[in-house]
């Protein structure tokens, strides 16, 4: 088997479970945001049980619209307090002590390698990363397994990609993914396992691997995974709260398709309005002049993220023609931003610095864009009117070509404005 089934297999009671089978899964954590929670808790009230499955398993992070921008998104933060209040929920987290959620549950050690998480937001398969099976639901079926604990899923398909040699300066998980996509397109692995591989992916730090599993979603993925390794268990290692298993694919484990690719060969990479799959390599998009720029979200506001963007700002100034809104993903890497002097650095080339939230990246707040205003965004969708009006356009980058853009006033090469090998 391949470890996304050996892992459904573990938490459906089963030896072997195999592509296309419906199984009833035991999760380990469900979660849900300020956008979500409300429909979902709405579902279970309905079922008429009185209380959650175990209130140490559920997590409600209102992280969309928070700070609460309006009184609708007031009112759902409030749905959610006072659910978690009434159900004792320990995993209820208020601003002061929140992020965006798909950053902040492996910070707070929330989920493991091998564990089943479901969250009704669909970049749950984040998780995948450190070797979860991990996804998003709607919220009626969020709400039923905050009821029973339990949840119907089909054992999906599986696809192996396997990623070889060593990586360019500046190309990130992010590139690695944006390349995949375009490649298989939008639709390419609907609802199959994406399970990534190779010497490139075990050289990635973890906030690469969380970044290519968050946007395996923007492929048709069920889910993306990574097999833990080292770097994984390093990472969860002061931050495990409960036991748990890992889990590898088998040698002769059966895959639909196994695609391979050089990553030698590639260069930053940019997706282009309006789909994740419009993809070119940053030297062959010419030259878009932009008026905003994004640095952050679930995808690409880690500490790591950051820090490449802070190498590039470095003694630098943006583009008097555009905005540049960096976006922490948590409150402890807000923290470690400012400790490392990242901030300074930001302020001083001409940035706004945003508390955690997801805020621009669906529309929400904190940068929405006019009609015909381009951004270039370390976010992970670009549909038609994502980021504001319908007649707006966002692409996707790296934090590297995002920062590298900032200072020229137009998406380029990070090599444009920092000198190759530094």
């Amino acid at each position: 088997m391949t470890i996304t089934e050996k892992i459904l297999a573990a938490h459906s009671g089963k030896k072997t479970v195999t592509a296309g089978e419906l199984i009833d899964v035991r999760i380990d954590l469900a979660l849900a945001n300020d956008i979500t929670a409300p429909l979902a808790i709405q579902a279970f009230k309905e079922i008429g049980i009185k209380r959650v499955f175990n209130r140490n398993r559920i997590a409600l992070v209102p992280d969309h619209f928070t700070p609460a921008k309006d009184i609708p998104s007031a009112e759902q933060c409030k749905i959610l307090r006072e659910f978690a209040k009434a159900q004792r929920i320990t995993n209820y987290f208020e601003v002061g002590q929140c992020g965006i959620e798909h950053a902040l549950l492996p910070e707070k050690g929330l989920v493991l390698p091998g564990e089943v998480v479901v969250g009704a937001d669909s970049h749950t398969c984040t998780y995948g990363g450190m070797g979860a099976f991990s996804t998003g639901v709607g919220s009626t079926d969020l709400g039923a397994a905050m009821a029973t604990g339990r949840l119907w899923l089909k054992v999906p398909e599986n696809i192996k990609f396997i990623y070889r040699g060593k990586l360019n300066p500046w190309v990130s998980g992010k590139d690695l993914i944006l390349y995949t996509i375009g490649d298989i397109g939008v639709d390419g692995a609907r609802y199959q396992a994406m399970e990534f591989c190779g010497e490139a992916i075990r050289k990635l730090p973890m906030s690469g691997r969380f970044t290519m599993a968050n946007m395996a979603i923007e492929a048709g993925g069920k889910n993306g995974i990574i097999e833990p390794d080292q770097i994984t268990l390093q990472f969860i290692k002061s931050r495990v709260k409960r036991p748990y298993k890992t889990y590898y694919s088998d040698p002769d484990a059966h895959y639909t398709d196994v695609r391979e690719y050089d990553v030698s060969t590639l260069h930053p990479q940019v997706a282009l309005p309006h789909i994740p799959s419009n993809v070119k390599d940053v030297r062959e998009v010419g030259k878009i002049e932009i008026d905003q720029v994004v640095i952050g979200s679930c995808t690409n506001g880690h500490l790591d993220d950051l820090r490449v963007a802070g190498k590039i700002l470095k003694r630098k100034k943006i583009a008097s023609s555009l905005r540049l809104i960096i976006i922490p993903a948590t409150q402890e890497i807000y923290r470690q931003a400012l400790k490392e002097g990242l901030f300074e650095i930001f302020l001083s080339a001409g940035a706004v610095i945003s508390t955690p939230t997801c805020g621009p990246c669906l529309g929400g707040h904190m940068g929405i864009l006019a009609k015909g205003e381009r951004a270039l965004a370390t976010t992970n969708r670009n549909f038609r009117g994502r980021m504001g009006h319908a007649g707006s356009e966002v692409y996707l980058s790296g934090p590297a070509v995002a920062a590298a853009s900032a200072i020229k006033g137009r998406i380029c090469h990070p090599e444009e404005v920092i000198k190759k090998g530094s």
